[in-house]
């Protein structure tokens, strides 16, 4: 113990938390490494635990086991805890939920209280000052935690009631509603009802890591639905009766026309989380038969920041992806259906590219995350600011790097085709299901073939599976025949390796617990480049794609089932043979 503690104030070369300098001196993390995080942490205004667990870098796991022998404190099973039992009212809530605690006794004097981070000060200072007593630490692991400390130290009635203190708010500092309608409108939904209600959905839906919610009114019910790891969930039916005030709630705050209630509207919207955290969200609208269903959006700043190793390219992949946008100039496509991850992987790629001796562009509709250094522009119909005046007006800025959000029409083709042929690197999206039909499909568009075979230097097309929950994931007893029939080959369903399958516990959703990406990355080789010349069709280029080592995304999406990641149907169902 003396040892670590020595180590602990031994000044390392930028200022990391205890925890960190203690993963460092315990050999579970390079200084680098730590020093990396802890950047990420404060650009993206999370905690460096948060950041540390949500890389992958050091998992849940080791991390309260290290903590426990580094600092001589007691590991806790959180799972061997009834929350029922558990002592109320002897530590605010805020606090709880703020630094990620549980507590779970008193004793004379003291607080037990269980932490993933015994080092943090600023916590056990707020507990001290809060309570007048002192605090001993108990080791838990931080993702059991944070679940345990929202259940425990939250009801249904306090949550409704704390939503709405001081350091959670809205950004309404400027609304479109001028009309007297409008006026009239926006009175009428300073309900609090509506807004507590509103602002708990945003709240759970964050909390369960949803990517989207949506609010859908039929004839007799009304439907809020979060998508969580890509599989839509029914959490709540309000009253019928709210769907009108809750709509306009919703336009208000997102600054769109509330009186407008005929035609599709798209908007932002941002939520202050105490004094250094705000999410963003974007708002889409669309008039149905029985009133407008609304769709979130949650966009995490974060995400972008999370490096292209915890987005699950395989080392060949990622090397292939990493030389690309290297490049002086070209064009690097990202494809895959809506909802896929393609925006992350973009952003992630700029945010390589991101240094002080580059100038990057965006063309966006919209620009949904910001990247501090990136010029962002979003794309305004009504205007005249589309992505085709938008990449004109860039090619006048000088420079380096350009990102168009989609292409797509054959004006905006050409001029990002031109960009890349003429010195700069381009990057975009499009909606096609593999690698090698983006090729087809930008020739189906009236791209010429000489102009695609010297632009386009590399295509991804990516996928997003659920990711097995590590905890309760079993052994799956899978025949033999079907494996082959999935796509494996003789060699792979030799016994050497074990298929798992999804089970469900309390830490995840029905047995699955975030996603993997699965991509095929496809270099355009000079033999790619003479098929496209020459007009060939996708088959003739998944053909050579293959002979030349790339993945399809059925067999990228089989090396995450051999590696334990994810199951056998998730695949099967999110790829095609």
């Amino acid at each position: 113990m003396a040892a670590v503690d020595t180590a602990i104030n031994q000044p390392p070369s930028m200022a990391l938390p205890g925890l960190g300098r203690a993963l460092v001196m315990a050999g579970k993390l390079g200084q680098k490494a730590a020093e990396d995080i802890f950047r990420k942490a404060q650009s993206s205004r999370t905690s460096f635990i948060a950041e540390l667990t949500g890389s992958g870098a050091v998992s849940a796991f080791d991390l309260a086991h290290t903590m426990s022998t580094a600092f001589a404190a007691p590991l806790l099973d959180l799972e061997a805890i009834d929350v029922q039992r558990l002592p109320k009212g002897l530590l605010d809530n805020k606090i709880c939920a703020t630094y990620r605690i549980v507590v779970l006794s008193k004793r004379n004097n003291r607080l037990i209280v269980a932490t993933a981070d015994p080092s943090d000060q600023e916590a056990a200072e707020k507990i001290k000052f809060s309570t007048q007593m002192g605090v001993d630490w108990v080791i838990a692991e931080y993702d059991k935690l944070s679940k345990l400390a929202e259940a425990s130290n939250t009801t249904a009635a306090e949550a409704m009631e704390s939503i709405i203190g001081d350091d959670f708010e809205f950004d309404e500092s400027s609304t479109e509603a001028s009309s007297e309608d409008n006026e009239a409108s926006v009175s009428e939904v300073e309900d609090a009802p509506v807004v507590k209600f509103l602002q708990k959905m945003l709240l759970d839906a964050f909390s369960m890591r949803a990517s989207d919610l949506h609010f859908e009114p039929f004839e007799h019910t009304y439907r809020v639905r979060f998508r969580v790891d890509g599989e839509l969930r029914e959490i709540a039916s309000p009253p019928v009766a709210i769907k009108d005030k809750l709509a306009a709630r919703i336009k208000v705050i997102s600054k769109l026309d509330i009186s407008e209630k005929r035609v599709p509207q798209d908007g932002k919207m941002k939520l202050k989380i105490g004094p250094d955290r705000v999410i963003d969200f974007r708002v889409s609208t669309l008039p149905t038969m029985y009133g407008e269903k609304i769709v979130i959006r949650i966009l995490d700043p974060s995400s972008a920041k999370l490096g292209i190793d915890a987005l699950g390219y395989e080392a060949v992949e990622k090397e292939r992806l990493l030389h690309a946008i290297q490049r002086p100039y070209g064009m690097v496509l990202v494809t895959g259906p809506t909802g896929s991850g393609k925006t992350v992987s973009l952003y992630t790629c700029l945010n390589i590219l991101n240094k002080p001796g580059v100038n990057i562009a965006t063309a966006e509709d919209p620009a949904e995350i910001t990247l501090p250094g990136v010029n962002q522009v979003s794309m305004n119909d009504k205007a005249g600011m589309t992505f085709s005046v938008a990449l004109k007006a860039f090619l006048r800025q000088d420079p380096d790097i350009i990102m168009v959000g989609e292409i797509r029409d054959l004006e905006t083709a050409d001029i990002a085709i031109k960009a890349a042929q003429t010195g700069h690197m381009v990057m975009s999206t499009l909606h096609t299901n593999d690698a090698p039909t983006t090729l087809t499909r930008m020739r189906n568009m009236g791209i010429a073939p000489f102009n695609i075979a010297s632009s386009v230097i590399l295509i991804t097309a990516q996928r997003l599976a659920r990711r097995l929950c590590p905890n309760c994931k079993a052994p799956a007893d899978i025949p033999r025949e079907t494996l082959l029939d999935a796509g494996f080959k003789e060699d792979d369903v030799d016994g050497s390796w074990t298929p798992y399958r999804p089970v469900g516990c309390s830490m995840c959703t029905n047995g699955y617990k975030g996603r993997v990406g699965v991509y095929q990355v496809m270099p355009i080789s000079e033999e790619i480049q003479r098929i496209v010349l020459r007009d060939g069709s996708a088959l003739e280029i998944a053909a050579q794609a293959e002979i030349e080592g790339v993945k399809s995304l059925r067999v990228s999406g089989l090396s995450k089932v051999k590696l334990g990641m994810t199951s056998l149907e998730e695949i099967l169902g999110c790829t095609n043979v």
